[in-house]
């Protein structure tokens, strides 16, 4: 199962979970004070799930690390390369909430980092479980945690036409392309703005760690192929979107 699947399962479960949730409270009768307060102590108080995207800011230590490739021209050209950049994309989560503070569950995004004007890009496909811990202030939760899990860097570099070289009937180019797993740890921070009991909008700061092979088959540097390495790019994302389902108050 890809990363696009999880995002489109975490987009439809949440809908229709909400949407039973509403017909199941116009069909049975309100709950009187004496049910709700022997609820109180539930370990099990709601469930959420929603779609967000975002955009954020990627750094590398330099072109080599960010492409993952050693070979990637001239010493001059190489210094003209970008070793950061911009990067957008969307994802979704689902989870369940746990005694008023705790939210755990299950999220995929894929995030990508246009670079140059040749069609050069890095593109990020992630997806783990989460984890974190919220209050409730009226009706905003603010809550920290972290997502553990995986997913495949792809880096695709094409030079532009001055980089290449005249060979027979043809003109070669010095492009590339990589595809890295890694593991991953994300930290994030977050505020969820309660608009009624069923929708959220939902705003998050992260900072992923991937933890992988930083170098590649293209490169001659075989010694830092190690799994314990971090690899860039890497940065801060901002983001922002809705959370349906049964989003209990206290």
């Amino acid at each position: 199962m890809n990363i696009r699947t999880l995002i489109i399962l975490f987009l439809a479960l949440p809908l229709c979970l909400a949407a039973q949730e509403q017909g199941g409270e116009t069909s049975l009768e309100s709950p009187s004070p004496q049910k709700e307060k022997s609820g109180g102590g539930k370990i099990f108080t709601g469930f959420s799930g929603g779609m967000l995207l975002h955009i954020g800011y990627m750094f590398s230590n330099s072109p080599d690390k960010l492409f993952s490739n050693t070979g990637l021209g001239s010493p001059d050209y190489i210094k003209g390369l970008p070793k950061d950049g911009a990067c957008f994309g969307l994802g979704g989560t689902l989870r369940v909430h746990l005694l008023d503070h705790i939210h755990v569950g299950a999220e995929g995004y894929v995030s990508t980092m246009p670079l140059m004007r040749t069609g050069s890009n890095v593109r990020t496909g992630w997806g783990g479980a989460m984890c974190d811990a919220y209050t409730t202030w009226g009706k905003v939760r603010p809550m920290v945690g972290m997502t553990i899990g995986g997913g495949t860097m792809k880096r695709l570099f094409v030079p532009e036409n001055e980089n290449g070289y005249e060979g027979v009937g043809q003109t070669n180019y010095n492009a590339s392309y990589t595809n890295t797993p890694f593991f991953l740890l994300d930290p994030y921070i977050g505020l969820e703005i309660e608009l009624n009991s069923h929708i959220a909008v939902m705003i998050r700061i992260d900072y992923m760690l991937p933890f992988g092979k930083t170098s590649s088959e293209l490169t001659t540097v075989k010694d830092d192929i190690k799994w314990s390495n971090f690899m860039t790019p890497s940065g801060p994302r901002l983001y922002a979107g809705f959370m349906f389902g049964h989003l209990k108050r206290n």
